[in-house]
């Protein structure tokens, strides 16, 4: 079913990306831009490697709130209790070394000395489907065994319909429940104004959807099986920050044994569609999330 899923979706991008650029290119001293067809994706590598902006045409997904760590996408390792807070240098602000050659791009961060990884993210556009394929890999040069899962951390601005396939959630790090509703095959939360920090885990089928202001952003990524993820971590999570700031939408790789010298490749891809419905829960939002006509 996974694989039909996969091909449906594959078979609606084909034809609009094909004769359409698909091309990496620097745009500064430390910033390339990334085309697939309409999309644009941007990213920084003095900046932690991180992706700064994701496009339709002129139409931004990404929070661009300049507070740290409230904008953009970043690569962290999992479990969190491992480091705590706040997030390692190394994996999430200090520059990575750029290679771009071709059609690919390559980003090197430093070695952790504290928690002895090394973080890599190679970037390039699937030519079948125009998704923008994002490679993460850690590297473990800590001399010794480690357990280790990958984790992306994409924020949003709070404002759209957040959703993906999972019966339930559950409350995250000790903070309160996200109002998530299940209804028309998925799990959906229509976001929200609080006065508190709010986070979710949810075991989910391999991919997570944000729809906003005419803009479909989907994710996919392998799918975990009960029991792979990091302890007290998930395939899926949500933060949602104090007020109407903005949301992180995050998903995991499996909790994965390391001996020293070894790595952790794990690929998600990236999908921004036009999204001329509401912003709210419907099979049709749905569908066209999991690529139906």
């Amino acid at each position: 079913m996974k694989k039909i899923v996969s091909l449906i979706f594959a078979a609606l991008f084909l034809g609009a990306v094909a004769a359409q650029a698909q091309k990496i290119e620097a745009v500064s001293e430390s910033q390339y831009c990334i085309t697939s067809g309409d999309m644009s994706l941007t990213v920084d590598a003095a900046r932690g490697g991180k992706i700064l902006s994701f496009k339709y045409k002129d139409k931004e997904v990404l929070s661009q709130t300049r507070f740290p760590n409230s904008f953009g996408s970043t690569f962290w390792t999992s479990p969190q209790a491992q480091w705590n807070w706040p997030p390692v240098p190394e994996y999430d602000s200090k520059p990575y070394k750029a290679n771009l050659s071709g059609d690919v791009l390559v980003l090197t961060g430093e070695k952790s000395e504290r928690f002895g990884y090394r973080i890599g993210k190679k970037f390039h556009v699937c030519p079948n489907d125009g998704a923008i394929v994002i490679t993460y890999t850690i590297f473990n040069e800590s001399g010794e065994t480690r357990q280790v899962a990958p984790w992306e951390i994409s924020r949003v601005p709070n404002g759209g319909v957040l959703f993906f396939d999972a019966p339930a959630v559950e409350p995250g790090n000790n903070m309160a429940l996200i109002p998530f509703q299940f209804r028309d095959g998925a799990a959906w939360y229509v976001m929200d104004e609080a006065g508190e920090n709010r986070k979710i885990n949810a075991n989910g089928k391999g991919w997570l959807a944000f729809s906003s202001g005419g803009v479909l952003f989907v994710k996919k990524f392998p799918d975990l099986a009960d029991g792979e993820a990091a302890p007290a971590e998930a395939e899926i999570q949500v933060y949602v920050n104090t007020g109407k700031t903005f949301v992180e939408i995050e998903e995991q790789g499996a909790y994965t044994t390391l001996a020293p010298g070894e790595k952790l490749d794990w690929t998600v891809r990236w999908y921004l569609l036009p999204q001329p419905g509401p912003d709210a829960p419907s099979a049709e939002l749905l569908k066209l999330a999991l690529g139906g006509a």
